[in-house]
């Protein structure tokens, strides 16, 4: 009897041996499941994460696609053609939707279409970015001085339109000191036939296109002109700029963001305090 009981004894002990091995196991498996559960869950997070920022960043750039190819897209003056409404390192907005679209209005301009679409005139004194006509991947920006039938002519720096002098008043010298150097420069206020009032600069008497022959405006085309007549390489130049079809049009100049001098980078955010022309941030473009 007393060997039976030892017998039975070991043999319940085994049994619990093995009861608790099992529930060892079997923690340590769920142990384990819970772990691969949370390195699952926490890669899916990280995945979900990645994909979340990747759509808003494609969200981001189809807006500002649709933005720069609907609405504004900005540019900046690199020469001094435009002066003194332009200067150089005046960053500007261009209203893309002002004239309708053509192709030049797209990303790259791939030729998809011909003409406009939702075309709309220009007015005289308009200040527009184009595509020039001898090179359309280069962009220009001047004023609209002839329309489609106009007669325009320069006598000794007048500028006639249709054989009438355009108004002109002599106004306070504009003080040029791009190069580091104060110059003064005669100025002028010009008004053209619908109004359209604006100032231009007279570098030098008897310029080279003080006095031109008489162009007429082709159908479907403008003339361009730059403020500053003496410095300005425009539609008075026939083999250089020309007539500029309305299909090449690309938007309106409307108002000046940002505006930095002294030949700085706009990246060089150092030299912002005494470089940046601050009167001229956001101001309209005339």
């Amino acid at each position: 009897m007393a060997a039976q009981d030892q017998r039975r004894a070991q043999e319940a002990r085994v049994q619990v041996q093995d009861v608790a091995g099992k529930a060892v196991e079997k923690s340590i498996e769920i142990s384990k499941d819970e772990r691969s559960m949370s390195v699952s869950t926490e890669g899916k997070r990280k995945e979900g994460g990645l994909v979340e920022g990747g759509r808003v960043v494609v969200h981001a750039l189809l807006i500002a696609l649709v933005i720069r190819t609907l609405l504004f897209q900005p540019f900046n003056i690199p020469s001094g053609s435009m002066k003194a409404t332009l200067l150089i390192g005046d960053y500007l907005f261009v209203s893309k939707y002002s004239y309708g679209y053509s192709h030049y209005s797209l990303p790259l301009s791939p030729p998809l279409f011909p003409g406009r679409i939702f075309g709309s005139m220009p007015e005289r004194g308009d200040v527009v970015v184009f595509r020039l006509p001898k090179d359309d991947s280069t962009d220009y920006i001047k004023r609209v001085i002839g329309l489609p039938g106009d007669h325009i002519k320069m006598v000794d720096g007048l500028l006639y339109i249709n054989g009438t002098p355009v108004k002109r008043e002599r106004v306070s010298d504009f003080i040029d000191d791009e190069n580091g150097t104060s110059e003064r420069v005669r100025r002028w206020r010009e008004t053209l036939p619908n109004g359209v009032s604006y100032e231009t600069l007279d570098l030098q008497d008897n310029g080279f296109l003080d006095n031109t022959q008489e162009y007429v405006v082709p159908p479907g085309h403008f003339f361009m002109m730059g403020d500053n007549r003496d410095n300005s390489t425009d539609s008075r130049v026939l083999a250089a700029v020309g007539y500029v079809p309305f299909e090449n049009l690309i938007g309106k100049a409307q108002i000046i963001f940002f505006s930095i001098g002294d030949g700085e980078p706009a990246w060089h955010i150092w030299s912002w305090p005494w470089s940046v022309r601050w009167s001229r941030l956001f101001t309209i473009v005339r």
